[in-house]
């Protein structure tokens, strides 16, 4: 009887748990987070383009990282376009463009053969592909309370990286049977997310009053004198371009290690498995937590991680180092993506999104230019080395900028608050 009592309490205490992380979240979000882990889970092509360049259609390091760079600026116009559309044509339709267009374009650089047109297919790629971020993130918000946003944003993030994880082992396996499968199978995926929008996401943008002046022609010059918001996404930016070299620079390395594609799909898939292990249990541990400092960590983390890599030569080595900037990348992803929350006025929130998306895009576009140049250039861990130098750089600037941007979030939620009778309303339609 005893066992019983103990058991019974640990079910009870993993049903709170469970409720706790994932209960009472809106349908819309669901929606949006299964259409998230089913293209993440064919997500193949980003994991191994750098690979697939440079081993299948023997590509330069220097010429890769120029179509990464284009796949990145590709990005950065499909954010800032994804954003402006996302308030002023609505989420829904920005959704589903993206995501057909992306569809399409993959399979078309899947069967490219030439340079250049390697390079206009990834450069159309990127700007499909991110102009439905801004979107995305900006219906998130839409539908979840400021209350639960930290969970369920760990949630989607939880989703993304087994996805991700599963892409990475599945994807390091198949491209023995050909790297065009790896294109196929991607544009399925994305092709399954827009009907899962296509057929269970309304639209949740709500159109200001005619007139509305932050929604028109000033919305540009808002975003620009927004300094504190700018100055975050800054940050985002430097330590974007540490954090993507583990798909431009790390396989590389890899390979000049003597380690195969299917070794380098095993090492990255440690991130995402580490991510799903433990991703859940992040809120609760940085709740009530001063947001400048997890983020002061996160880089600092995220810097030794990937200055170790200086020193790796072996696979084991190398899986160290993907599970310490692991952590780092945990600790980043939902603070950034609350105060992203909180920094945007309600009538801005797809601009917002797309700014802050766009900090990704250059980083994407210039990452592996620069990692690629840095490394002919003075070598491999010089490059390794710097980006720990760039995450020590970035823990201080947030230490220093953090009680500017807690003073505006403050400011701005009051503003943000939408009325009692629409708060209502929403809830009783969305929460399942």
């Amino acid at each position: 009887m005893p066992f019983i009592t103990e058991a019974g309490r640990r079910v009870r205490t993993m049903r709170g748990w469970l409720h706790e992380t994932a209960g009472g979240l809106p349908h819309t979000f669901w929606y949006l987070w299964t259409g998230t882990l089913i293209n993440r889970l064919g997500s193949f092509v980003l994991i191994f383009i750098a690979i697939y360049l440079t081993q299948e259609r023997d590509f330069s390091a220097a010429q890769a990282g120029l179509v990464l760079g284009l796949w990145g600026v590709g990005g950065a116009v499909g954010t800032t376009v994804g954003g402006m559309l996302a308030d002023r044509w609505g989420r829904r339709p920005t959704l589903l463009t993206a995501h057909l267009g992306a569809a399409s374009l993959m399979l078309a650089l899947g069967f490219a053969r030439d340079l250049w047109l390697i390079a206009l297919g990834a450069l159309l790629l990127g700007l499909f592909a991110e102009a439905a971020r801004p979107a995305f993130g900006a219906m998130m918000i839409d539908v979840v309370p400021a209350k639960d946003r930290l969970r369920a944003f760990s949630l989607n993030y939880w989703a993304i990286n087994l996805g991700f994880a599963c892409a990475a082992i599945l994807a390091g396996f198949a491209t023995e049977a050909g790297y065009l499968l790896l294109f196929v199978v991607n544009a399925v995926t994305t092709l399954i997310t827009a009907l899962i929008i296509f057929f269970k996401v309304s639209e949740t943008h709500q159109p200001l009053a005619a007139g509305g002046p932050k929604a028109q022609t000033g919305a540009l010059r808002v975003i620009l004198s927004d300094r504190v918001y700018l100055g975050f996404v800054a940050l985002n930016l430097f330590a974007a371009l540490v954090f993507l070299q583990h798909i431009s620079m790390l396989p590389i390395a890899m390979g000049d290690s003597g380690l195969s594609p299917a070794t380098y799909g095993a090492v990255i898939a440690l991130n995402g498995v580490l991510i799903v292990a433990g991703q859940l249990f992040v809120p609760r541990l940085i709740k009530g937590r001063n947001r400048s400092h997890v983020l002061a960590l996160s880089a600092v983390v995220l810097g030794v991680g990937f200055g170790l890599t200086a020193f790796a030569e072996t696979a084991w080595f190398y899986g160290l180092t993907v599970l310490i900037w692991t952590v780092g990348e945990m600790l980043n992803s939902p603070s950034n993506a609350t105060l992203i929350a909180e920094l945007s006025p309600n009538e801005l929130r797809g601009r917002y999104q797309g700014v802050f998306s766009l900090s990704w895009q250059i980083a994407g576009a210039a990452a592996p230019v620069l990692g690629g140049l840095v490394r002919e250039g003075s070598g491999n861990a010089t490059l390794w080395l710097g980006c720990a130098l760039i995450g020590g750089l970035v823990a201080a600037a947030h230490l220093i900028s953090g009680p500017a941007r807690e003073r505006r979030a403050a400011a701005l939620r009051a503003v943000n608050q939408p009325p009692p009778t629409v708060v209502g309303k929403q809830q009783a339609t969305e929460v399942g």
